[in-house]
């Protein structure tokens, strides 16, 4: 492929691969803790970071981390130790962050937004080997960190109060995934822009809830949908000339409504067959001329190729429907000599 030739190209898929893969790790945990929003309110902050770096031409990615990880510890003592909610610390980070972004880069060297357009809505090609250095390994430190206390952080994530009760020290573990949170939203600016990393963080999670029945898989298949996209929409916005940053979200977006109408429609075509099988005329038994398959602790009856089984509940019995038939039973099952 033309691209994979690229030496900038190659880099910035490199770049998307690594933060496709961390940025859904981390943002599980603030969907699990209804913080889905939480990354946008650091972004915000880390702007302010990027314009103090521009206003005293030192790093702007060092001083974005710095007010990043203060920005995400700062909302974590707020919602431990003040009386404001976490929906009024979030508030105070975007407003407070875009503020003091605009002023100061207002006084910053050219006093423009155009320093900031790499910043707000990424700038994956311009990718260096120091800067993929810098991101396989914060890439490496935060997807550690998430696998060794996964468990602690779920417990935390999902009941803290519980956590606290069995001893887990709350406090400590929500200011560590604060700052892996704010070092994920800063290595993630230069792939999707500060702007737009909540949504990297974010929709692949709600593909993998949408999917998966635990909450392992549902880490998976969005660590998958997020490396998947990240890749698929820089190759995308190669060949289409669109901003990287947009394109993944888009792209990660597209796939979250896919997945959403497909789910709907399976949910709507099981109930559908479950009503047909709840007003199943016949009644099965020995000698109805329908073959009985054994089916974990009951017997179903094979049926028109699918299985059925009677169930008892406060509206009488009826026949639900527990899936297709095999297919020596499903012939069997339709034969015209047995009683329908």
């Amino acid at each position: 492929m033309e691209l994979l030739s690229l030496d900038f190209m190659q880099r910035a898929l490199l770049a998307a691969l690594l933060i496709g893969v961390a940025a859904p790790a981390v943002g599980v945990f603030l969907v699990q803790r209804r913080l889905s929003l939480v990354g946008d309110g650091l972004g915000h902050v880390a702007l302010t970071g990027v314009a103090v770096g521009l206003l005293t031409r030192s790093a702007p990615v060092l001083t974005a981390l710095v007010a990043a990880v203060a920005g995400a510890v700062a909302i974590e003592l707020m919602r431990a130790y003040a009386r404001t909610s976490g929906d009024v610390a979030l508030a105070i980070l975007f407003y407070g962050g875009i503020a003091g972004g605009v002023v100061l880069v207002s006084l910053s060297p050219g006093g423009t937004a155009a320093n900031l357009t790499a910043y707000l809505f990424g700038a994956i090609t311009t990718t260096t080997p120091a800067d993929l250095v810098a991101f396989v390994v914060l890439t490496a430190v935060v997807l550690l960190l998430v696998i060794v206390l996964a468990p602690a952080l779920f417990a935390i994530s999902d009941d803290e109060e519980y956590a606290r009760a069995s001893g887990l020290p709350v406090l400590r573990l929500n200011l560590l995934l604060a700052v892996l949170v704010a070092v994920t939203v800063v290595t993630s600016m230069r792939v999707v822009g500060l702007l737009l990393v909540s949504a990297l963080m974010i929709v692949p999670n709600a593909v993998g809830q949408l999917v998966a029945r635990s909450f392992r898989s549902a880490v998976l298949v969005a660590v998958v949908v997020g490396a998947v996209c990240s890749v698929g929409g820089v190759v995308v916005s190669f060949y289409a000339a669109t901003p990287s940053g947009g394109t993944i979200v888009l792209l990660t977006i597209a796939v979250f409504l896919a997945v959403a109408t497909a789910s709907g429609v399976r949910t709507r075509v099981r109930a559908a067959r479950h009503a047909r099988a709840e007003f199943h005329p016949h009644v099965h038994g020995e000698g109805c001329g329908h073959p009985p398959v054994l089916h974990d602790d009951h017997v179903d009856y094979a049926h028109d190729g699918h299985l059925h089984s009677a169930h008892t509940d406060a509206h009488g019995t009826h026949w639900d429907e527990h899936g297709t038939a095999p297919p020596a039973d499903r012939a069997a099952g339709a034969a015209p000599d047995g009683p329908r």
